[in-house]
């Protein structure tokens, strides 16, 4: 349990909506202003009973005897915690809270489960303000297993030094020129800050909505999503395109469970060197957790293949729909940050540094290639590289040339000494319309996990041997993919140019509008051809005015508009409406033959993957989503 105890002047509150969760209170219970009171936030974690509630109450009574208090308000407050209680339980322990602070003080308890508008006067002495954590006695195995992972904890006491890398030296951040650099200024402080939560909705959540690709999915846990026909088509499009990259990089494609025991001793020390918050799953005799990444699987693969030197480097890939991390509520928000995710992972086994760092060079570069197909250039995202101290001294040249691939000055940031199981890190970080910075593309060189895993190789002696290990990530999670191109495309709006998504994950990529119903017959036989050119093309049956017609396609940001009419029929060239070369002031138009067009958007979409329209062709059969 945690606490938040403030001594106010007064605490006023009113209940504002019932969430689905919420207890059944009266009308008198709807509201309440208590003058003089100890006010105690608090939230009920997973594990609280009995005994913690008699210390919440033996803490309280103390503090409210010390400030010399009669009233207490207990005021439910979730935000404090990642960790809650079920809502049954929580409501039990406040309300034993409740009954046994009620002995000794006037108590008042706001309801539990709605969403409250309040106001505080804090008093402003030192005891006014105080926090508590409370827990109950556990065992010293149960004690072990709620710590946060060794990696976390060392992470806290490591130390980092923050640099520039530009054009070869290495700038203290305190020293380098920032000024012609205003996106690598904000991404730098963002890193130093460490301050992940989010206290404002970033622009791509209204846009995921409107555009119906993707929302909140109230009946799931935070961090899950649904996502409509729209954004599955655009979801998978990306897949299939990462997916082909990697296969073709030379990658083999594997499949791996999404659940593993937390009692297998390779795994139970590997968690405890990631830094991730795991899903605990219990089964009839064995408690499993989520992967968070597909190295469990693709690890205990290699431990027990037989590999020799002509084998390496070998390249091993899965799309894992999905991972799991259970992320901090108060850093999910919309796509940038989920606790399931679709994480396209690959992990390269090499014989010696030297090839690890070629390795790590050309999957730098592929990562490059990957995202600038996608729709994200060097100009949208800033470089990071997570090194420690000891590799840099040793390999300063190598990572000096890094900077050099995309010409542009990057983030350093080195460790006194290693706390995970990488010694190098590359990152690309999207920074987005509320200047916080997402991780894309990643690759890092892994020191430890092939002796964990008992993974060898033969050598050309004959000798066994330890290979070093590649983590890729060439694009980054798919869902942060497309929260990156949704920002994106708004701050492209904020200069002027109209949002729009690249051509290839457009769900429609042609609307056909005819004037009037004449028209239908020779719209249709555009939107077939179309068709049949591997082309999402759609018409716009409804009875709606032409303008009307015309403003929801490009609110939809349907890249090409065809509005078809008699000067269209009888010429046989289209008015094509195109989104890329228009903006917010004017559109524009060009005249082109249906022939044209389709070497167009060929020629634009190239040999990205394909996938046909994902709704309904006609407008007038299509439901809506929102």
């Amino acid at each position: 349990m945690k606490l938040l105890l403030i001594h106010a002047d007064y605490m006023e509150y009113e209940v504002k909506k019932a969430t689905k969760i919420a207890e059944e209170v009266n009308e008198d219970h709807k509201s309440g202003k208590v003058e003089e009171a100890l006010v105690v936030f608090t939230a009920v974690e997973k594990g609280d009973n009995e005994e913690v509630v008699n210390k919440a109450v033996e803490e309280i009574t103390s503090i409210a005897k010390k400030l010399g208090v009669s009233r207490i308000v207990v005021y439910p407050y979730a935000h404090l915690s990642s960790n809650l209680s079920d809502p049954n339980t929580a409501v039990k322990v406040l309300k034993d809270m409740e009954s046994k602070l009620s002995g000794e003080f006037e108590v008042y308890r706001a309801p539990f489960g709605w969403y409250k508008a309040f106001k505080l006067s804090c008093k402003g002495h030192p005891l006014s303000e105080l926090s508590r954590e409370l827990r109950a006695e556990v065992s010293e195995k149960e004690s072990i297993e709620k710590e946060l992972t060794q990696a976390l904890r060392d992470e806290e006491r490591v130390k980092s030094y923050w640099y520039i890398l530009h054009r070869g030296e290495l700038i203290p951040l305190s020293e380098f020129d920032f000024s012609k650099y205003p996106k690598l200024r904000k991404f730098a402080d963002y890193e130093v800050a460490k301050r992940r939560a989010v206290d404002r909705i970033p622009p791509h959540v209204e846009l995921m909505q409107k555009l119906q690709i993707a929302d909140y999915e109230e009946a799931s846990d935070s961090g899950h999503m649904r996502y409509y026909p729209k954004g599955r088509l655009v979801k998978s499009l990306i897949e299939e395109f990462v997916t082909k990259k990697c296969i073709e990089y030379g990658a083999m494609e594997v499949e791996t469970p999404i659940m593993y025991s937390r009692d297998h001793p390779t795994l139970r020390r590997y968690l405890e060197r990631f830094p991730a918050r795991q899903y605990i799953i219990k089964g009839d005799k064995r408690e499993f957790f989520l992967r968070f990444a597909a190295c469990f699987g693709q690890f205990l693969m290699c431990s027990d293949a037989i590999i020799t030197y002509r084998n390496l480097p070998l390249k091993i890939y899965e799309l894992t729909r999905y991972s799991f991390r259970k992320e901090q509520r108060g850093e999910l928000v919309g796509l940038r940050r989920l606790r399931a995710f679709t994480m396209p992972d690959m992990h390269t086994l090499v014989k010696d540094m030297e090839e690890a760092k070629r390795e790590f060079m050309n999957q730098y570069k592929l990562s490059v290639e990957t995202l600038k197909a996608i729709g994200l250039t060097p100009e949208d995202y800033e470089v990071a590289i997570r090194v420690t101290k000891d590799f840099y001294e040793e390999n300063r040249d190598f990572i000096n040339s890094l900077s050099e691939i995309l010409e542009k000055p990057i983030l350093i940031e080195m460790w006194d000494r290693r706390f995970f199981y990488f010694v190098l890190k590359f990152e690309f970080n999207f920074v987005d319309a509320l200047d916080k910075a997402s991780a894309l593309s990643t690759v890092q060189i892994d020191v430890e996990n092939a002796e964990r895993y008992d993974i060898s190789y033969v050598d050309e002696k004959g000798e066994k041997r330890r290979p070093l290990i590649l983590h890729c990530s060439v694009s980054g999670a798919v869902e942060r993919c497309i929260y990156a191109l949704l920002e994106k495309a708004y701050m492209e709006k904020e200069k002027g140019k109209l949002p729009m998504l690249p051509v290839w994950i457009s769900p429609t990529q042609v609307r056909v509008i005819p004037v009037s119903e004449k028209y239908f017959d020779y719209s249709f036989n555009l939107v077939k051809r179309l068709t049949e050119e591997g082309i999402r093309a759609d018409i716009d049956d409804r009875d709606e005015t032409l303008s009307k017609k015309v403003r929801d396609a490009a609110t939809e940001w349907v890249p090409y508009i065809v509005v078809v009419g008699e000067k269209e029929v009888s010429s046989g060239l289209l008015a094509v409406t195109v989104r890329g070369e228009s903006d917010i002031h004017k559109q524009k138009k060009v005249e082109m033959t249906l022939d044209d067009l389709i070497r167009r958007i060929k020629k634009e979409c190239g040999s990205m993957p394909f996938k046909p329209l994902p709704l309904p062709v006609k407008l007038s059969e299509r439901p809506s989503f929102r």
